[in-house]
């Protein structure tokens, strides 16, 4: 689970090596201030390229719409279990896998 730390840029100097270090192994995300202002981040690469899949995906008006449907089906119970997908599209039940 990532954490949002705020390290002044003469911190973010003196400690670049270990922040990135905590932000690829823990998802540790570093604001940087400059003058008192938020300037830069160092997050890990994984998560900026996940953010940017994210971003990507809930750019186009259709992945919404049917995540709102998927949404509202959920809540209104209708739901396949996956042993029912697993058999709908051939593949081999869980017992199978064990």
């Amino acid at each position: 689970m990532e954490r949002m730390h705020t390290v002044s840029l003469s911190e973010a100097k003196d400690k670049l090596s270990a922040f990135v270090d905590d932000a690829e192994r823990t998802q540790e995300i570093y604001r940087i201030t400059r003058h008192g202002h938020a300037s830069a981040v160092i997050v890990s690469a994984d998560y900026l390229d996940a953010l940017h899949e994210t971003l990507e995906l809930l750019s186009q008006p259709d992945v919404i719409a049917e995540l709102r449907e998927s949404e509202a089906d959920f809540a209104a119970g209708r739901v396949v279990s996956g042993d029912e997908l697993r058999a709908e599209y051939g593949l081999p039940s869980r017992e199978a896998h064990s």
